[in-house]
């Protein structure tokens, strides 16, 4: 699983209405381990009841892959890079406390499929969404010790299960409602959102 942002920090946050705050982000492949830009809904270092007033969307950057809990013995290099049980005691805690919630920003991602490409290589599907050049992936973020995420995942579309997938990603509707509602509202009203993306509106391409 890999994922580009071929969007330089700037028009990223524009284009969902963020404080980008001097993030590097200067666009390209995003690996699992690697650092990439998150949208929040600016709550991270706000403790206590909520407050009064809506507070700024910010991008910050923080590492794909969360590290798991002591009681993985057999643990992945990279952390935990996707949330596959959304109701796991792991993960409920925060999906249910929507500050807890992010936007990963994506221009295209990469599935691996069944079989091998011409060059006996193992194949590779890259997607992108054709009603939305910069996507949002749904994502939720933890600090247990570094500042990372995870992304959320859902049953797969037609498109994915062609190429072999058991799930895919799950990519939030081009509507900046569908945006604030994974961001702010509440987990009754928000896990409605894992759900899978149209085909029709899905580009398979090279990379």
């Amino acid at each position: 699983m890999l994922y580009r942002l071929d969007a330089a920090a700037p028009h990223v946050a524009a284009a969902f209405g963020a404080n980008e705050r001097d993030d590097p982000w200067t666009g390209g492949h995003v690996a699992p381990g690697g650092f990439a830009p998150v949208i929040t809904a600016g709550r991270e270092f706000v403790a206590g009841p909520r407050p009064e007033g809506r507070t700024p969307r910010r991008m910050v950057p923080r590492l794909w892959g969360v590290p798991p809990p002591p009681s993985v013995l057999d643990a992945p290099r990279h952390g935990i890079l996707s949330v596959r049980n959304a109701e796991s005691p792991f993960w409920i805690g925060n999906l249910r406390n929507s500050e807890f919630r992010c936007l990963i920003p994506a221009t295209a991602f990469m599935e691996w499929g069944n079989g091998t490409d011409r060059d006996g290589k193992r194949r590779r599907h890259w997607f992108a969404c054709a009603d939305q050049p910069i996507f949002a992936m749904a994502g939720v973020w933890k600090d247990s010790e570094v500042p990372s995420f995870a992304l959320l995942t859902c049953e797969p579309n037609a498109a994915l299960r062609a190429a072999g997938r058991e799930s895919m990603l799950v990519i939030l509707p081009a509507d900046s409602k569908a945006q604030d509602l994974w961001l702010r509202g509440g987990w009754d009203r928000a896990q409605a959102l894992l759900a899978p993306y149209s085909s029709s509106l899905m580009l398979e391409r090279e990379r």
